[in-house]
């Protein structure tokens, strides 16, 4: 049962239409005092509240009601409805416990969702199971390992990949965000449909609109043909926006709509476009933190989050390196031509011993480089030792040039040569190493006249 909250009888009738056609059981209430009465003695599944019940449009009552049945049911799921145009008032709900919003005039698509995903997830309880029983229920072929920890997040990958839920994946950097944004992909109801990948930190403010809803030909200068957006090659697929920490406000905002109406315009055109996409986000920065320093819309940080998955680094599962290792040295075996590789028990134990701020993909790179420069089959801890002092990692002795030796612009312009010529010019590699965006990076090249012929990452 659904419990629908508004004084507007043309909302309670349309939202009630809407969702009985589905197959849903409603019930009404024209204020927070009879709302309350039904939600103590009907128990609804779920609650659409309207916040406004007053002339003023502060939202107060709404909220007093939001209040009171959280502190007496914390996992009900409840959506916010609101008009005026005002999301800050819908954030504010969210940070007292709702868990979605919509806004009048709403989308009947996007309703019908946010309310079977909620009310799926809540009706869902988590089951702890094995890798094998994972395995034999959803397909996570290439994700690695075993440790309790990441068998919950896969988990809760199999619980709310059948939805259609917002997924915002969070950790380090090389722990296999993208590797679980595909695994959402391949257990859902869109599998057999597009998965499209933006790195959200290689796109300039400038060539957003333009990358992610298309243009028109003759739209700007150069656009000599009509080009397709991401969103729309998503279209009844997933769409996956990584580094999406690295997203400058004004594009925020661009994002923020499509999302929230899942409507947008070509750009060079005035014609409006409904997307049906599920959104999968992935970063290595603290949203909260960047929120909270004004870096990143609060709004649009709810509409990405409604499950939040977090990888923990590799030093924080060492079992499961073994796992790792073996999985990589049989696949070079097949690479390399090399059937009779192996790595001996002493050098498993001591890269478990290993801090691998890079995580998984530091491994992997570790691995990958002993194979190709050790000719020996049984590969030992001297092999990776070599190669790991090669590695790009964190050291926490640095040494650095005496005082007056260098300005900082040589400095930093010394590591950003470093970096490409470590990274054969690969951006995308030289930024993360640096620890820096596409974009800073390309702008840095440019500060100091650095040459480099770009390579494909």
């Amino acid at each position: 049962m659904i419990l629908i909250v508004d004084d507007d009888i043309a909302v309670r009738t349309s939202l009630s239409l809407l969702l009985k056609s589905t197959g849903n059981e409603i019930i009404t209430a024209v204020s927070p005092a009879q709302a309350f009465e039904v939600f103590k003695t009907q128990k609804p599944e779920l609650v659409i509240l309207d916040l406004n019940f007053s002339i003023d449009t502060s939202g107060k009552e709404g909220m007093q009601l939001l209040k009171k049945i959280r502190a007496s049911d914390a996992a009900l799921p409840i959506i916010l409805i609101t008009g005026w145009a005002s999301i800050e008032l819908a954030v504010e709900g969210m940070k007292l416990g709702a868990n979605d919003f919509i806004n009048k005039p709403w989308n009947n698509d996007y309703v019908l969702q946010s309310v079977d995903t909620l009310l799926q997830l809540n009706g869902k309880k988590a089951k702890s199971r094995s890798r094998k029983e994972l395995d034999k229920k959803y397909h996570f072929k290439q994700i690695i390992g075993e440790d309790p920890g990441l068998l919950a997040i896969l988990e809760t990958i199999g619980r709310v990949a059948s939805t259609n839920a917002s997924v915002l994946i969070t950790g380090e950097s090389g722990t296999g965000k993208e590797l679980i944004a595909e695994a959402v992909h391949e257990n859902s109801n869109r599998i057999n449909k597009p998965f499209v990948k933006v790195n959200l930190g290689g796109i300039s403010s400038s060539l957003f609109e333009s990358e992610m809803f298309g243009h028109v030909r003759g739209a700007f200068t150069d656009a000599r043909f009509d080009r397709t957006g991401r969103f729309e090659m998503a279209n009844k697929g997933t769409i996956f926006l990584d580094e999406i920490g690295d997203l400058e406000a004004s594009s925020q905002v661009k994002l923020l709509r499509v999302l929230q109406d899942r409507t947008y315009e070509v750009l060079g055109s005035s014609r409006t476009k409904t997307v049906d996409t599920r959104v999968v986000c992935a970063t290595n920065k603290n949203l909260n933190e960047m929120v909270a320093s004004g870096l990143f819309r609060e709004d649009l940080l709810y509409r990405i989050n409604l499950i939040t998955i977090h990888l923990p680094a590799l030093r924080e599962r060492p079992s499961d390196i073994p796992l790792l290792v073996n999985f990589f040295i049989n696949n070079m075996k097949e690479i390399y031509n090399r059937p009779d590789l192996s790595v001996s028990p002493q050098a498993i134990r001591w890269l478990q011993q290993l801090p691998l701020p890079g995580n998984i993909r530091q491994l992997k790179n570790l691995v990958e480089r002993t194979v190709l420069i050790s000719s020996k089959s049984e590969l030992g801890i001297d092999d990776f030792r070599s190669q790991l002092n090669l590695s790009p990692q964190k050291n926490e002795k640095v040494k650095l040039p005496g005082v007056g030796t260098m300005t900082l612009d040589q400095m930093e312009a010394e590591m950003v040569k470093q970096a490409m010529n470590f990274h054969k010019n690969r951006i995308t590699k030289a930024a993360a190493s640096l620890g820096i965006t596409r974009n800073a990076l390309y702008r840095r090249l440019e500060k100091y006249q650095i040459p480099f012929n770009e390579t494909e990452d």
